[in-house]
C-alpha cells in the first residue's frame, strides 16, 4: 500500500482564503477567478470547490444549482463545460472556470486547498467520476495541492486517482438541521472521524465551533495536521488557533503569522 504523502508545511503557515479571496462588492464572487487572483496577490492560501459537469470536468464552483451564484437556474451538473464558462457569476465579470484554468492561474504560487463535493447525495459510495477528473487535471501540477471531501469514500478513491497528493478528510459535528439529507445512522458515524485510517487521510479541516471535540485533540495529539472552516473574525481565529493548525477565513483579513 502506497504512503499517503504528508501535507505540505505551507498549508500550515499563510491563512487560506474561503472559496478564494471573495468579496462581491469588490467584484470578487467566491470561487472566481477574480477571488482566486487577489488571494494570490495578497499571498493567501486559497480553498476552492469542485462539482462535476455534464461533460464530466471539475468546475469550480460550491452549490449544486446555479441558482444562487448566478442569473441561471437549475442544476450545474446538466450543462457542459462550455456552456458554464459562459455564465458570468454574479458581482463578477467572469464566467465558471474550470478546475484546469485555475490551476493555471496559481501555478503553484500558493498552496491550493481543494474540495471534492459530495456527488452521492448522501455521502455513500456513489463516487469516482469528479475525483478521476480532478485527478486528471492536476496531474504533473507543480506547487502546494491538496484534496479534501466530506465523503471519506472520495478521499479513499482518490487515492488511487492521484497517490502522489495529499488528501484529507472535512470533518464536522454533522447537526440534524444541516445535514438533514445524511442519514441519521450515518451523521452519527462521520461524526466521530472513524475513517482517517480507512480513507488514508493526511489532515482534517474541522468545523470551527466543534473544535473542542476530543476526538479532534486526539487526531492532533497523534501528529496529524488539524486545519479548520469557516473563520469570520480575528477573534474566531485567536479561539481555533488554539486547538488548529492553521484556519480557513472569509469576510476579513487574516493575518500573515510572522
Amino acid at each position: 500500500m502506497t504512503a499517503t504523502p504528508p501535507l505540505p508545511d505551507a498549508f500550515l503557515r499563510a491563512p487560506i482564503a474561503h472559496r478564494a479571496l471573495h468579496d462581491v462588492a469588490r467584484g470578487r464572487p467566491e470561487n472566481s477567478r477574480e477571488a482566486i487572483e487577489a488571494a494570490v496577490a495578497a499571498g493567501y492560501g486559497i480553498e476552492i470547490d469542485l462539482q462535476l459537469s455534464a461533460d464530466r470536468r471539475a468546475m469550480v464552483f460550491h452549490d449544486y444549482d446555479l441558482d444562487r451564484l448566478t442569473g441561471e437556474t437549475g442544476p450545474l451538473r446538466a450543462r457542459d463545460a462550455a456552456a458554464l464558462g459562459a455564465i458570468t457569476l454574479k458581482g463578477g465579470a467572469s464566467g465558471i472556470p474550470t478546475f484546469a484554468e485555475v490551476l493555471e492561474l496559481v501555478a503553484g504560487k500558493v498552496p491550493l486547498l481543494v474540495e471534492i463535493k459530495d456527488q452521492d447525495g448522501t455521502l455513500g459510495p456513489a463516487v469516482g467520476i469528479l475525483e478521476e477528473a480532478a485527478a486528471r487535471d492536476a496531474a504533473g501540477y507543480d506547487g502546494p495541492l491538496a484534496f479534501m471531501s466530506f465523503n471519506p469514500n472520495s478521499v479513499r478513491v482518490l487515492s488511487g486517482f492521484a497517490p502522489e497528493i495529499p488528501r484529507g478528510l472535512v470533518t464536522s459535528s454533522y447537526r440534524a438541521e444541516d445535514w438533514g439529507p445524511i442519514p441519521a445512522a450515518r451523521r452519527d458515524r462521520l461524526r466521530g472521524i472513524p475513517d482517517i485510517a480507512a480513507s488514508r487521510a493526511a489532515f482534517i479541516s474541522h468545523e470551527a465551533r466543534d473544535l473542542d471535540r476530543p476526538r479532534v485533540a486526539e487526531l492532533r495529539a497523534k501528529g496529524l495536521p488539524i486545519l479548520c472552516w469557516t473563520i469570520r473574525s480575528p477573534e474566531q481565529e485567536a479561539q481555533a488557533r488554539q486547538v488548529a493548525h492553521n484556519v480557513t477565513f472569509e469576510g476579513y483579513a487574516a493575518a500573515h503569522p510572522g
